[in-house]
């Protein structure tokens, strides 16, 4: 018998691709709401009492009064908002990181933010397993596909075809570094640099290293090692032993769901470069959300991802 699942929020970006990758697929039955009916209360809180899952697509004030209009229900609930990243009692929806076991035991699961992916990918293990120091101030530069933005940052940039270059986030405090922070186990914030580029998807993460003034770091070969060992396995996460001479983002990259996985380091060895490309409508959102409820409904894992 089929799990009954309810996208609220299924006419946004991530709940478009969301629905797009779960249609057709028989180990769910979507429940579905009239366009009438999508800021009703009551008839979300009916959707939210009849599913088995749930997927909020939602602003994070209007995914919080879900959770609410849900309790009571037996629904299994994953957040692709930003509202409950930090917050007790929900899981990180990072099973390459967290545990599989743990995503799927869950019934409350947040995703993880799509910057943070590609951080916390190249970092939280290298500190984890102290070949990188937890106390080091780093830094994480990045660039996204207008995409993430949201209606309003997609239409912007597709109706004013000047923009080359969005550099944004420069009053600092950006909602994603909570979350880079405590699952990167660091002792400070990272200063977090994001941009958007006029590209629809895509995304490039990286955490320069100074690591000839670091006390307790590994070489880039190790710190390679370390990467592609702790990944071992994985379908979606791929860690490159050749590096190439440049990375692209293509304006006509179609959607996938890989997180790719680089260390770039000087023949010194005194710096290095992490890097990490990623789609941030798949891995970064609605291929997160979809690997998530997979393991939650005992399904596996990779079943309806692009890799």
């Amino acid at each position: 018998m089929p799990h009954t699942l309810f996208i609220d929020g299924a006419a946004g970006t991530t709940g478009l691709e969301i629905l797009e990758r779960m249609e057709g697929r028989g180990e769910f039955s979507l429940l579905l709401l009239d366009d009438d009916q999508r800021k009703s209360a009551e008839a979300r809180r009916d959707a939210y009492h009849a599913a088995d899952f749930a997927v909020l697509c939602l602003p994070d004030d209007a995914a919080i009064e879900a959770v609410a209009l849900a309790e009571g229900s037996k629904v299994r609930i994953v957040d692709a908002s930003s509202a409950h990243r930090t917050a007790p009692g929900w899981t990180y929806g990072f099973p390459e990181l967290i545990g599989r076991d743990k995503v799927a035991a869950a019934t409350r699961v947040t995703n993880p933010g799509c910057y943070p992916t590609g951080f916390l990918a190249l970092l939280a293990p290298l500190v984890r397993h102290g070949l990188l120091p937890a106390d080091w101030p780093y830094v994480c530069h990045a660039v996204s596909g207008y995409s993430g933005g949201g209606k309003a940052m997609i239409a912007r940039f597709e109706e004013d075809g000047d923009i080359a270059y969005r550099d944004y986030g420069l009053a600092l405090g950006h909602k994603h570094v909570p979350e880079m922070k405590k699952y990167a186990g660091l002792a400070h914030p990272p200063v977090f640099s994001p941009a958007v580029v006029p590209a629809h998807r895509g995304m490039v993460v990286e955490v320069p290293l100074h690591l000839a003034q670091m006390e307790r770091a590994a070489p880039t070969d190790g710190l390679r090692d370390l990467l592609a060992d702790f990944y071992k396995g994985s379908s979606v996460v791929r860690v490159h032993e050749a590096n190439p001479d440049e990375l692209l983002l293509r304006r006509s990259a179609s959607p996938n769901d890989r997180l790719d996985l680089y260390v770039f380091g000087a023949r010194d060895g005194s710096q290095a470069r992490l890097v990490a490309t990623l789609d941030n409508l798949g891995k970064g959102a609605s291929g997160a959300a979809v690997q998530s409820l997979n393991l939650m409904a005992g399904l596996e894992e990779t079943a309806g991802l692009s890799l």
